[in-house]
């Protein structure tokens, strides 16, 4: 296995635990206590905050902002200039404040320059579109985007569109179009697609 990297121009702090094969490029900067796991990639001057905990296999595009308080889970994809908040209600001369948790779960991606409302979970495989202000959790393989980002689809391990099969009491089937797997989605979650102008599914 790969050694870790961390470019000269990168500040670590000394109580960070970085996993084996990770690679921090230019300008990184991971805080006290961040704990990174095995073979993540931190682009140029990404930001990570003290406490936060990344999984392995993560990827953190440019200029990324992670603040304490949230969790990504492993094979989590971050695009350039995303930013995660974790307070509900800032303010500069409040002392007393309360970090609010945010969980990002195994595989999904958050497309770049999307802002994610600390609070929620984003589920399993979940994919933000680019831009999206994500304000409310994400169920599992949800395709989500825009401002406020709003449920639009689904989509597969692979990232492609899932197409409806059948509607179950519960379930609705739904296959994806380029590789074939099924998955089984929750009707309610299901009946969350927004129907609004513009929409790509």
């Amino acid at each position: 296995m790969s050694k870790t990297y961390i470019h000269p121009t990168a500040i670590v702090d000394k109580t960070a635990k970085i996993g084996e094969g990770t690679k921090i490029w230019h300008f990184v900067h991971v805080r006290e206590n961040a704990k990174i796991g095995k073979n993540c990639i931190l682009g140029h001057a990404v930001y990570v905050d003290c406490n936060v905990k990344i999984g392995n296999r993560v990827k953190l595009e440019n200029r990324a902002n992670v603040y304490d308080g949230v969790t990504i889970e492993d094979d989590v994809f971050i695009g350039p200039h995303v930013t995660f908040t974790n307070d509900l209600y800032p303010r500069s001369f409040d002392g007393n404040w309360k970090i609010v948790p945010t969980l990002v779960k195994k595989g999904a991606s958050i497309g770049a320059g999307s802002v994610v409302v600390c609070g929620i979970t984003i589920g399993e495989y979940a994919m933000a579109g680019a831009g999206s202000i994500i304000a409310n959790s994400v169920p599992p393989h949800a395709l989500v985007f825009g401002n406020p980002a709003r449920i639009r689809g689904f989509v597969c391990v692979c990232g492609r569109n899932l197409v409806e099969e059948k509607r179950q009491l519960k379930l609705v089937l739904m296959t994806c179009a380029s590789c074939g797997r099924k998955f089984r989605i929750p009707r309610g979650d299901f009946e969350k697609i927004w129907k609004g102008e513009n929409v790509c599914l």
